[in-house]
């Protein structure tokens, strides 16, 4: 078992080189071996509920009570996330390419504030990890409350005819809600028992393989259903990579703007600039056929964020000297 620690620590530190071998080694095997594609697509779903589940677990619900009383800082990440980013979405929209499914899938992954592993990158960097932490349960709450709105704010009618309620709702419901759901009766377990808080640590190790699993079903699923999108796809990396460059600068401001610890203020800019791709990807994945890039979409922001965090790692502390 002395191992088993020294492994996990082994795979967390490439995580990075993980994910990006899982994309590689997805896109190749989609565009060589396109018969691949059904059966893996048929294995997303059950992939994808145990990722979610384990990605849920980190999100500690017996810490919104104390999200709440975080004063300045749960009001400057709540700012950055629901008020600046949708600006900075806003000015970007118009510019966007002009197929309905790719603008859906980057309004997905963009209006969402990551849940999970800008705890990680922010500590790295030595942002306030345990202030993060406390408020996640709210920001994952607030984004799933506001985020229809969002999409229709922005999308307008057309909405309607794109996302059909039932596929959307069912997906919500058995991927999101459910996971969530299940992860929140495994902490109160592990609260309460020694084998729920050794089956609780035994299953956050699997974090890192089931992304990559995800990875790598999703990419190689759809790589055949993107026939020509494949440019519309490309074409949305510059507007990933100026979005994390924008947020660096006004996660910056919205720290010194509620006069944040350096800390703090690092946490806050981490925040402004990592997405929820895990947990929108289900509702990318439960649109029609015709809307199948908008996956894809999704899963190419977090390759160009994940390379992102390690410039991250690096600028940020500087930008924010202690």
């Amino acid at each position: 078992m002395s191992s088993s620690p020294g492994m996990v620590a082994v795979i967390e530190r490439h995580q990075v080189i993980i994910y990006i071998a899982a994309l590689v080694l997805g896109g190749l095997l989609g565009w060589v071996v396109p018969a691949v594609g059904p059966g893996l697509g048929h294995a997303i779903n059950p992939v994808l509920a145990l990722l979610l589940y384990v990605t849920f677990l980190q999100v500690p619900a017996a810490e919104l009570r104390r999200s709440l009383r975080s004063g300045r800082f749960l009001a400057a990440a709540l700012v950055v996330n629901f008020a600046v980013v949708p600006l900075v979405v806003a000015a970007m929209f118009g510019f966007l390419p002009a197929d309905h499914a790719v603008r859906l899938g980057v309004l997905l992954v963009l209006l969402t504030p990551c849940v999970d592993y800008v705890i990680v990158f922010s500590g790295l960097a030595g942002g306030s990890s345990d202030r993060l932490l406390a408020a996640t349960p709210l920001l994952l709450i607030a984004q799933m409350v506001l985020l229809p709105g969002f999409l229709l704010l922005f999308l307008g009618p057309d909405l309607a005819d794109i996302v059909e309620p039932g596929p959307f709702v069912e997906a919500f419901v058995v991927l999101i809600a459910g996971p969530l759901t299940l992860a929140w009766l495994t902490q109160v377990w592990a609260a309460r028992c020694a084998g729920g808080r050794r089956f609780s640590d035994a299953v956050a190790t699997a974090m890192v393989p089931l992304m990559a699993a995800t990875l790598l079903a999703v990419v190689a699923s759809q790589v055949p259903e993107l026939g020509g999108g494949l440019g519309h796809v490309v074409a949305v990396v510059p507007f990933y990579v100026a979005f994390l460059a924008v947020m660096a600068a006004a996660g910056l401001v919205v720290a010194r703007l509620f006069r944040l610890d350096a800390p703090g203020g690092r946490a806050v800019v981490f925040t402004g600039a990592t997405r929820n791709s895990l947990v929108v990807l289900p509702l990318a994945l439960a649109l029609p056929d015709a809307f199948a890039v908008a996956a894809v979409v999704v899963v190419t922001q977090t390759l160009v964020e994940v390379v992102g965090m390690v410039v991250y790692v690096r600028a940020v502390p500087r930008l924010l000297p202690g």
